[in-house]
């Protein structure tokens, strides 16, 4: 993890996977649903979205994952 405000390469690199692993369960949730097609853009959409959720929570989390740097010592 990076300071707080602060982002590196394994933040994105983190944040890659989270999106792959997303659109991943959502296109099998979509396949196990009865009669479903596969909405590309849903899957697309939810997994860029998974993704910046997780970049902009690094960048508000410092070195040890505390939210804002409350309760860092």
């Amino acid at each position: 993890m990076s300071n707080l405000f602060n982002l590196n390469w394994k933040d994105f690199f983190k944040g890659l996977v989270m999106a792959i692993i997303t659109a991943a369960l959502t296109l099998v949730y979509q396949l196990l649903q009865a009669g479903s097609v596969i909405d590309w853009n849903q899957v697309g959409l939810v997994s860029i979205t998974a993704a910046l959720a997780y970049i902009l929570k690094n960048l508000g989390s410092d070195n040890q994952g505390n939210p804002l740097g409350i309760g860092s010592k």
